[in-house]
């Protein structure tokens, strides 16, 4: 497979519904669990790229154009975006959509940087 390809086939989407447990007193999602659901799925994205194992070593720009509501929809999206020797960096995008009506709207998106490693914790090469 080559490398256009493994981008293409390593794009990650997960859905998840806004209960409750993780809105604020505004009754929006607060922006902490927001964060933490961006990190998992740039994870996904960046281990279905290589098959190797990543931790997360920083996240460039998060831009909360939206509240997310309780009781919605959130669609996140993971796109490796650029390949190094041994980090990768994965943008990851959250759409949000109303449950019960056509909607659907852009609210979050972010740049993770990840890095490869190996058995030792020490940082690996992704493609050797």
């Amino acid at each position: 497979m080559n490398y256009e390809d493994k981008i293409l086939a390593s794009e990650t989407h997960v859905f998840k519904v806004v209960f409750p447990n993780t809105t604020n007193h505004h009754n929006t999602m607060f922006g902490g669990k927001v964060m933490e659901m961006m990190d998992e799925v740039a994870f996904m994205t960046a281990t279905r790229f290589a098959r190797k194992s990543f931790v997360t070593v920083s996240c460039d720009r998060i831009d909360f154009k939206k509240p997310i509501p309780a009781d919605t929809l959130v669609e996140l999206i993971g796109k490796v975006k650029y390949v190094g020797n041994s980090s990768l960096k994965v943008n990851v995008e959250i759409f949000i959509e109303e449950m019960y009506a056509e909607t659907r709207e852009k609210a979050v998106s972010g740049d993770f940087t990840l890095v490869a490693i190996d058995e030792s914790k020490k940082p690996q090469r992704i493609f050797e």
